[in-house]
């Protein structure tokens, strides 16, 4: 499971490092401010949340942590959507975010499934 965990680590950091990218192309190119916000805003807390939750003093506080990861990664996803029909992002770079996001969601839910299973065995 740890091994997991650095893989979430890792992957939700680069991922935060690609929305805050996005972030800046959509403020400084695109004048887009409002979607852009709220994309930075879930798109960083997504690894924020997961390395909390590595930090957890519980087994259900690590699950806590991780459910907020989950819906912040559900909310980013949210965005790059809204941010692609509107036009403000490119289909490759929304493509590209998206499976990101979407592979780190499933990992997150794994890893939540993975902890209350063992949980209930214990």
């Amino acid at each position: 499971m740890s091994g997991s965990k650095n893989i979430l680590k890792d992957s939700s950091f680069r991922f935060a490092i690609t929305i805050i990218n996005h972030y800046k192309y959509l403020v400084e190119t695109r004048k887009e401010y409002i979607l852009s916000k709220q994309l930075l805003k879930s798109g960083t807390s997504v690894g924020a949340m997961i390395r909390e939750a590595q930090n957890a003093e519980s087994k259900d506080d690590f699950i806590h942590k991780l459910a907020i990861a989950q819906k912040e990664c559900d909310e980013t996803i949210y965005w790059l959507e809204l941010l692609k029909e509107t036009n403000y992002m490119e289909l490759n770079d929304f493509t590209n975010a998206h499976n990101d996001a979407s592979s780190i969601l499933k990992m997150i839910k794994s890893a939540i499934l993975t902890t209350k299973q063992k949980s209930h065995h214990s």
